[in-house]
């Protein structure tokens, strides 16, 4: 079979034929003319087939002839200058960044393209006294590249970059440098003329080096010991601050006084590498969003049926915002779009997907009277809708009231580290005290300084270091390997999970692939080619997948065809009739009814009033799906929890660990309530999911992980999103969130060695500037290179599990 030279898609309709290509349909022979009449066909060289067939999009954006809607979406617009930004979920390759980078030389009116290609995103400027928004938008759409604009971008805010974090690291950074440049003849005991000259120049230099890393750098780990002491508990930060304060004030008094050098190099050092090791835990992935909601995915406007009529006595159409839209309103409806507030169907037969918030997979059929709810996606023709609830007050939003949604999860970042410090932070204090008592009796001159050198030598910088250096690699070995999460801190929840709640349609299974197996009559090579005939004429999913499945049989002209909404379709050719559609519409007049069967997505089949069997559609469960039970239910109690009928419970039984729990049909509030009484009692749930459905139960679980075919078009609210394509490393993930906390508590046991070390130093009096400003520098160092090596190897595994199958698949 032909492919098509712009897109690669099978050219599975009548092939057309150009300048020696070959093409699916006339939108790609379009957009292949554009770039050969404007030099630009070095876009076929960047990669094979770059482009993506070309939908129609008639009437789709003619709301941004709406000022006020247009207006909202625009980020500049002043003297005939305007710029805009897109998020464009095609982009996926150097073709794609380098003809959107060139619009200009396909539209003079556009200035300047930026494209952001981790974002998935462009910026366009462009004249606007020469072309429109909405001309800018079909020209996107014309070369294959189809922007997402959603609700969300109705009220879109700037983002603004926090570079405090930044700033601090800089000014520790560099202050720790010239400190330690300054220190090295007071290290070495150099005994120079112009050195000892100078000496108290140098000194006092380094004091005034110190105080911005104090008052500035320093400034966030005292205001969280201070919380933390007026919360009457003692984190990590409690032991920090204090041996900051210690080192400082120590410092200054040797300085002021004359009788020595202090400690301004160990505390510059110790303030760098924390904010070192808080820059590497907080970079995550900007580019994917973890927070959507309803907003995300729902159109930016709608068109409205006004009172007046046209020329041809139709209802006049005007675009408006959704949140414009009130009861009694009516509005119109086209096939593909999804449904943004509740109404009463009034015109045409609705075929609705309520799989964006049920799970359920099979389209509902609607009739006029009957409710429609918003976020369903109609299948079929044109509908009208009467509006009984305004967007805010609809089903699906209502979904957003639960108070889940108002609060931040409770994952404590290094919930380990905590539970540490403050044990840590007594017994330094109780051996200071002790070690000072000790001093007075034997020597008082010696009791403050070995007091204060505890305190010094205990402060746990390296302990603070090895989760945000542990978790801050693990973070980025699972971004390399399409497991996106929120935060380092989800990596410590997610290693303490013991239940893992599945999701099925969507999660468990893939919308990429259907598995049709044919149930009936065998039909004769006539029959078969006029159902590939009748089928070739249907634009219903379920048609066009099995027209795919047996279009390799003759395609004839027919007589008559007939297609009704919602119901099914009929085809006449040489006097022989044949209707595919539900068992009702095919077998109204068939007495055995043996191969109805209502769980199942089924085309039923009859020719010339005879009953003849059906194509049942099943879903393709993800590949390796027994294997990733079977390693997971090592490590949890595994539960399936789907908005699905449960007519595929005897299949999973079959694949899935006999203790495997199974709810089906379950709504999204029922999703929710079981999330949270499964941790009433003391369970860490670990739910993944991917549809709006089950935004209810990811925010309410442990740890909410949701599984997209695409990364960067859909994923709920969540702490992480895995890339379908990864499925079967989920327990690998789930091992090296194990490891790490393992690498946690080893590097305790080193930092504990450090600390020994050092206090015996200190409680003997005898510990120097000279042995502080090594043990400091090298317990943090060592640290951060023990748990970037350990976490590293971790990594490899998952890279070679990755590989091993590759080639096993080869």
């Amino acid at each position: 079979m032909d492919k098509c030279y712009h897109c690669g898609d099978p050219c599975t309709s009548d092939t057309i034929s150009h300048r020696g290509k070959v093409f699916c349909c006339n939108g790609c022979k379009t957009v292949y003319d554009i770039l050969q009449d404007n030099d630009l066909s070095y876009y076929y060289d960047l990669d094979v087939n770059p482009g993506i067939s070309p939908k129609a999009f008639k009437g789709k954006f003619d709301f941004l002839d709406n000022t006020d809607i247009s207006e909202k979406l625009l980020e500049f617009n002043e003297q005939d200058t305007q710029i805009v930004s897109f998020v464009i979920p095609a982009i996926h390759c150097s073709s794609c960044i380098w003809v959107l980078e060139n619009l200009n030389k396909l539209n003079a009116a556009i200035k300047n393209t930026q494209v952001n290609f981790p974002e998935k995103s462009i910026r366009i400027t462009y004249n606007s006294s020469a072309i429109t928004l909405k001309k800018v938008v079909k020209l996107l759409c014309m070369l294959g590249y189809e922007p997402r604009i959603s609700l969300e971008d109705f009220n879109k805010k700037e983002k603004k970059t926090d570079r405090a974090l930044i700033y601090k690291l800089g000014v520790a950074g560099f202050a720790f440098g010239n400190i330690m440049f300054l220190s090295f003849p007071e290290y070495f005991e150099v005994e120079e003329f112009w050195l000892d000259q100078y000496k108290e120049v140098f000194r006092a230099l380094m004091l005034v080096f110190s105080i911005p890393v104090v008052v500035y750098a320093a400034q966030d780990y005292f205001i969280s010991a201070f919380k933390s002491l007026r919360a009457k508990t003692l984190t990590i930060d409690v032991p920090i601050a204090l041996g900051i304060l210690v080192l400082f004030f120590r410092s200054c008094a040797e300085v002021l006084t004359g009788t020595g050098t202090g400690f301004f190099d160990s505390l510059a050092g110790l303030v760098f590498f924390l904010l070192l090791g808080k820059f590497f835990q907080q970079k995550t992935y900007a580019f994917l969003s973890f927070e959507r909601d309803y907003k995300s995915y729902f159109p930016i406007a709608v068109t409205r049926l006004d009172a007046g009529r046209d020329f041809k006595n139709r209802h006049l159409e005007k675009q408006i915002p959704v949140y414009q839209i009130k009861p009694q309103d009516r509005i119109l409806i086209r096939n593909g779009e999804l449904i943004p507030v509740d109404g009463v169907l009034q015109k045409g037969e609705g075929l609705i997907d309520y799989s964006f918030v049920t799970g359920e997979a099979e389209p509902v059929t609607k009739n006029a009277g009957e409710t429609v709810f918003a976020g369903g996606r109609q299948q079929g023709g044109v509908i009208e809708l009467c509006v009984t609830k305004a967007v805010e007050q609809s089903y699906l939003t209502q979904l957003w009231s639960n108070d889940i949604f108002k609060k931040e999860k409770q994952n404590e970042l290094h919930a380990l580290t905590t539970k540490i410090s403050k044990h840590f932070t007594l017994g330094v204090l109780a051996i200071a005290l002790v070690a000072s008592g000790f001093w007075w009796v034997v020597d008082a001159s010696k009791m403050l300084d070995v007091f204060t050198a505890v305190l010094i030598v205990a402060c746990p910088c390296a302990l603070a270091l090895s989760a945000p250096f542990t978790l801050g690699n693990l973070l980025r070995i699972t971004g390399k390997n399409k497991f996106y999460l929120k935060d380092a801190g989800i990596l410590e929840a997610l290693a303490d999970v013991d239940t893992i709640v599945f999701d099925k349609t969507g999660t468990l299974t893939t919308a990429s692939e259907n598995a049709i197996r044919y149930e009936g009559v065998d039909l004769s090579d006539e029959e078969e080619s006029l159902l590939t005939t009748t089928l070739r004429a249907s634009n219903h999913p379920l048609s066009r997948n099995l027209y795919n499945l047996l279009q390799d049989y003759d395609i004839q002209t027919l007589d008559a065809f007939e297609e009704q909404i919602g119901k099914g379709i009929s085809g006449v050719y040489n006097h022989n009739t044949i209707r595919i559609g539900s068992y009702d519409y095919v077998g109204e007049k068939i007495v055995n009814r043996s191969f109805e069967n209502g769980k199942r997505t089924a085309v039923h089949i009859s020719t010339n009033d005879t009953y003849k069997g059906c194509y049942v559609f099943y879903n393709r469960f993800r590949e390796n799906l027994p294997q990733v039970f079977k390693a997971l239910h090592k490590h949890a109690n595994l539960i399936i929890l789907s908005g699905d009928n449960d007519g595929e419970r005897e299949t999973l039984s079959e694949m899935l660990p006999q203790q495997t729990s199974m709810h089906f049909n379950q709504k999204p509030d029922d999703k929710l309530q079981f999330v949270k009484e499964l941790q009433e009692h003391g369970k860490k749930v670990l739910m993944i999911g991917d549809g709006l459905n089950d935004s209810g139960a990811l925010a309410q679980s442990n740890v909410g992980i949701a599984i997209s075919e695409n990364i960067n078009v859909f994923s709920p609210a969540c702490d992480g999103i895995l890339d379908a394509s990864r499925f079967q490393s989920l327990p690998a993930f789930l091992k090296l969130a194990k490891q790490g906390k393992l690498i946690i508590k080893w590097s305790f046991v080193f930092s504990l060695l450090y600390n020994i070390a050092g206090l015996i130093l200190a409680v003997s009096g005898n510990l120097k500037p000279i042995y502080a400003a090594i043990l400091m520098p090298l317990s943090s160092i060592s640290i951060v290179v023990f748990t970037t090596l350990c976490s590293y190897y971790c990594g490899t595994k998952i890279k070679a599990e990755k590989n091993s199958k590759q080639n096993s698949k080869s």
